[in-house]
């Protein structure tokens, strides 16, 4: 078999996998359609339903509700500053012990992973529904689920960036008698302070945005706020403070963004 013939077959094969790959995505689409009773009619049918409730019911927003609004909204950012402040400071520490770079006891930082995990892979809505059964409605709530979900997914985070450390400076520095203590402040924090700057500020525009879906549940803030006015009909107040929403998120965006150029 020639060269032109080992081609021609090595293509026809590519052909082969990439036509079994279409025939079952599309099958798999089909059942996952057929599955949800998904309807292209009936979503077509409603879209006029739709836009009429977008521009005759939420359209436009009432800025009369707007002085009730803000102290929502400041509750939205502070829920958010807090949870992303603290989570911070605890999922840097818990890093230390989680990164193989640092921890100082090895066997330990898989039950920290663990642990982490799971906090990380429970959504915060769900932490939230758990906090209310024992907190009550309020801002208390909507801090702690997000700062549960800030720890989880910052220590994921930091830990890889303290792995990806030179760890040339860690080895010359334990080859002089350094402690475990000096090499952190050494070695480690100059070279992990953007990464943990960084994944903080990142962390801080999630934080906004789940702050909305945690007040809907009883956390506090515009998403109370907004879940308040769906169930009494007032759909003005709700379109006004989903753009209060959107207006803080990409002010939040904006501003880390500034700050990371500085700082990093």
């Amino acid at each position: 078999m020639n060269i032109e013939q080992q081609y021609m077959q090595k293509v026809r094969k590519q052909r082969i996998q990439w036509f079994v790959f279409i025939v079952v995505l599309l099958a798999l689409t089909v059942w996952a359609a057929i599955g949800t009773n998904f309807n292209l009619f009936v979503l077509f049918s409603g879209l006029s339903e739709g836009f009429s409730f977008l521009f005759h019911d939420l359209l436009p927003p009432s800025p009369a509700t707007l002085p009730s609004l803000l102290d929502a909204a400041l509750d939205t950012i502070c829920m958010s500053f807090v949870a992303m402040i603290l989570g911070s400071i605890i999922a840097a520490v818990i890093a230390m012990f989680t990164a193989v770079t640092t921890t100082p006891f090895p066997r330990l930082r898989y039950f920290f992973r663990a642990a982490t995990a799971l906090l990380r892979n429970i959504p915060v809505l769900i932490w939230a529904l758990i906090l209310v059964s024992g907190f009550g409605l309020g801002n208390l709530v909507g801090t702690l689920s997000l700062l549960i979900v800030s720890i989880g997914m910052l220590v994921r985070c930091f830990a890889e960036a303290l792995e990806e450390i030179d760890r040339g400076q860690l080895e010359a520095l334990k080859a002089t008698g350094a402690s475990h203590l000096q090499m952190i402040t050494s070695a480690v924090l100059p070279q992990f302070m953007p990464s943990f700057i960084g994944w903080s500020l990142f962390n801080l525009e999630i934080n906004i945005r789940a702050s909305t879906i945690v007040g809907m549940v009883g956390g506090g803030g515009l998403g109370f706020m907004i879940q308040s006015g769906i169930k009494l009909f007032q759909y003005k107040q709700v379109s006004m403070a989903i753009i209060l929403v959107i207006v803080i998120v990409l002010a939040t965006e904006w501003l880390t963004g500034r700050v990371r150029e500085r700082l990093i």
